[in-house]
């Protein structure tokens, strides 16, 4: 996705070899417009599904798939990382554990919004070891629900997720791939791996 691409070249700050910050347009500050795309692209690339839930974890995943929604006319479900007074029984949850915050979480989502009768679309801001989309997984396996794949923001394909869920038969689109983070540059990789 060319916008997507430029836009990491253009703001896109490499921290390190394996950390890419993007909090100008997609996990702080969030541009619109651009999400406005990435909703419209996924929604193409999943065109050949019936989507009846688009599944992400808070927080950084909301902006996309509540685009990826408004354009396919599906709710979004988000996984809460934190407890809350009104979601404290009748829940699916399951651990994550984060790449860039060095931490585990316990994710949960309400029973009530997630059934046997769903297909599912995961949506994420990253894919770097695929925590996060394997405890969506397990969540959705819990309901029953079937996925009908994963949308992911931007991968990182020189770390394993991505080809791990893919060998596992998981049907993974990303949107940008960067193959280095090396010597503070973006490389992208050349050919679609979806």
């Amino acid at each position: 996705m060319k916008l997507l691409h430029d836009k990491i070249m253009q703001e896109g700050k490499v921290l390190s070899s394996s950390v890419l910050k993007v909090d100008s347009f997609l996990n702080h500050q969030i541009d619109p417009q651009l999400m406005k795309e990435i909703g419209h692209e996924f929604a193409n690339r999943f065109s050949d599904e019936i989507i009846t839930k688009v599944l992400t974890i808070e927080s950084s995943g909301i902006a996309p798939s509540v685009m990826l929604g408004l354009e396919i006319g599906a709710p979004v479900v988000f996984a809460r990382k934190r407890k809350s007074l009104t979601l404290s029984d009748n829940l699916y949850s399951s651990k994550v554990h984060s790449f860039t915050k060095n931490e585990t979480n316990d994710i949960s989502v309400s029973c009530n919004f997630l059934s046997k009768d769903d297909n599912v679309l995961i949506v994420d801001d990253f894919l770097a070891n695929g925590e996060a989309v394997k405890g969506l997984l397990d969540i959705a396996a819990q309901a029953g629900a079937h996925v009908v794949g994963v949308g992911i923001v931007i991968e990182k394909g020189f770390q394993d997720g991505g080809k791990l869920l893919r060998e596992q038969g998981v049907r993974v689109e990303s949107l940008a791939i960067v193959d280095s983070l090396e010597d503070g540059k973006v490389t992208f990789a050349t050919e679609d791996r979806a």
